[in-house]
């Protein structure tokens, strides 16, 4: 890991794409970082880097939104799942072998694309909220805890809410920062989040924050289904390679 980051070009362009992902498409920030730095060093390293530019970058998006209150009323119990899942994963894998997170992290990527490209239609009834909440919160709590991707199933749950699309971005902006403080916690009571790699967490702010502006350019100048076409199939790309490394 150190070899990487002490190259500030590679990791600052793995922190630029992915805000340029997260400028464009409204998230994918973290799940982009972790797959690709997850080709270079364990998954949980590259959860921890994770931690500040996504509590940055979704803390803007979280306040941006019109309807906080009425989001955290609606979903508490799946962000309660999300946090007691995360820190039983980080509990029970903690001291897991290398191998066993990069699977689940290529697994999470392959899943997470799959359903993307796929684009299966999913509802949600209103009432099946009351179990369909916490189970999806703590799974996907389970899975990042794992391997530090939050996307699934939160995503495809979240999607099949149909929510509209500005209470869905601040929706997505309320449940990674949740997120990424339960792993954030959970990483530093398991003696992951050292200072060092938060000082290196502060410092990709800067090329993250260049992608997210590029990303927003870019919004405005490619097909929205074209962007998402190519980011699905790059993660199905990472995800194989996560894959074949934990096997072979």
């Amino acid at each position: 890991m150190d070899a990487f980051l002490h190259s500030a070009l590679p990791a600052s362009l793995v922190f630029i794409l992915a805000g340029l992902v997260k400028g464009t498409l409204g998230l994918g920030l973290p799940t982009v970082a972790v797959g690709i730095l997850g080709l270079f060093m364990p998954p949980a390293q590259a959860a921890a880097l994770l931690i500040v530019p996504t509590l940055a970058t979704n803390l803007w998006q979280l306040a941006t939104g019109p309807k906080l209150g009425e989001i955290v009323r609606r979903l508490w119990p799946l962000l309660v799942g999300t946090v007691a899942g995360t820190w039983t994963a980080a509990a029970i894998f903690a001291d897991a072998p290398v191998k066993l997170a990069t699977a689940a992290l290529g697994a999470a990527l392959l899943i997470y694309a799959t359903i993307g490209l796929l684009k299966l239609p999913m509802r949600l009834p209103a009432a099946a909220e009351v179990w369909a909440g916490p189970l999806a919160g703590f799974t996907t709590g389970i899975m990042g805890g794992i391997s530090g991707n939050f996307a699934v199933p939160a995503v495809p749950y979240f999607g099949a809410l149909e929510l509209p699309r500005d209470e869905l971005v601040q929706t997505l902006g309320l449940f990674f920062t949740v997120s990424s403080l339960a792993l954030g916690a959970a990483l530093a009571w398991h003696g992951v989040f050292s200072t060092s790699i938060g000082v290196y967490s502060v410092a990709a702010l800067i090329p993250a924050f260049i992608g997210m502006g590029l990303g927003g350019w870019l919004r405005s100048r490619i097909e929205p289904a074209t962007f998402r076409k190519i980011f699905f199939v790059g993660l199905l790309c990472v995800g194989a390679q996560l894959e074949y490394r934990s096997f072979f």
